[in-house]
């Protein structure tokens, strides 16, 4: 092999084929992993963009949230007192504080909730600009700036993903009172298993769905960039990708499990003191809770580098078949 082919087979993911010549999609994730996984400064650069933004917003809310419960009477020791033997009184205990902290937080959040929105709508756009240009550079891609194009994509995607809360949120309403409220208006007992049934299936299921569809927004701004397209030419490209669509949805569905993955993990592993929670002093405990948020970020935007790669890989796969 001469030196510009072995640069190429190293610069580049090389796609999985069936006997068919079909690229496919889930074999080539794992070989895109590892790409990404050799190129670290491609999550050094995801991490910088969504770190910029995260931490000044972090500390804005914490400042805000502290202040809200600072100057709140909520009667902290009922709270403590809580348990999941007497749910009838936690649930009180708790609609009480939140009738208390609700008007303060609605007031903050009218102003404070579109300002964060547009900033990550902003900073999102471009930062995705940087990691794409680097990433399609690294496979020998040629792309374009479009960085209004991208802020306009984003924000139909954050309007998507509202929608999507909206109906997660809807589900749940209907499942408290199909399981709880509807019971105790009967002078029953409520179901806490049928709610917590409803609602784990529920979540399941919205978030599946979201992997399902929400595809076209992650690669309508790649194909923007690779096609020189306008907002609208580029959803329109995106959803007549043909049979490449299935392996977007596929990829997607994989992230999905990898998200799910992530999240037990992460609850795993803040679970591990509890056993030794009698010689665990509160200072180590905050350590291991920062240190577990901090891996668990770093993981979730590693794979949101894969999941672009992945989708930059199998477009270049049949843009050239």
């Amino acid at each position: 092999m001469s030196r510009e082919g072995s640069a190429h087979a190293v610069t580049q993911p090389v796609p999985v084929r069936n006997a068919s010549g079909e690229v496919r999609g889930t074999q080539s994730f794992v070989h895109t992993l590892s790409w990404c996984w050799r190129r670290p400064s491609l999550t050094a650069l995801e991490i910088a963009w969504r770190w910029t933004f995260g931490i000044p917003a972090t500390l804005i809310i914490w400042h805000f949230a502290a202040r809200i419960w600072n100057s709140t009477p909520v009667d902290v020791g009922a709270l403590e007192r809580m348990t999941v033997l007497n749910p009838l009184a936690s649930a009180e205990t708790i609609q009480t504080a939140v009738n208390l902290l609700l008007p303060p937080t609605l007031q903050v959040a009218k102003w404070l909730a579109p300002l964060l929105l547009v900033t990550w709508i902003i900073v999102s756009s471009l930062g995705r600009t940087l990691v794409l240009r680097r990433m399609s550079t690294a496979m020998g891609s040629l792309t374009r700036s479009h960085p209004i194009t991208l802020i306009l994509l984003q924000s139909l995607r954050m309007l998507a993903l509202f929608a999507s809360f909206a109906a997660w949120f809807w589900c749940l309403r209907a499942d408290s009172a199909l399981a709880i409220a509807n019971p105790i208006a009967a002078g029953r007992e409520p179901n806490l298993v049928l709610f917590c049934a409803i609602a784990i299936a529920a979540t399941l299921g919205m978030f599946t769905l979201w992997a399902i569809v929400s595809w076209v927004f992650s690669v309508a701004p790649l194909l923007a960039m690779l096609r020189n397209l306008s907002t609208s030419a580029a959803l329109k490209s995106a959803l007549t990708l043909g049979e490449l669509k299935s392996k977007l949805v596929e990829i997607n569905l994989v992230m999905g499990i990898v998200k799910i993955a992530l999240i037990v993990l992460a609850l795993v592993f803040s679970a591990c003191p509890l056993p030794f929670e009698s010689i665990a002093t509160p200072a180590f405990m905050l350590r291991w809770y920062i240190g577990v948020s901090i891996w668990y970020l770093v993981a979730s935007d590693f794979f949101h580098v894969v999941r672009l790669a992945a989708y930059l890989q199998l477009w270049r796969a049949y843009e050239s078949a």
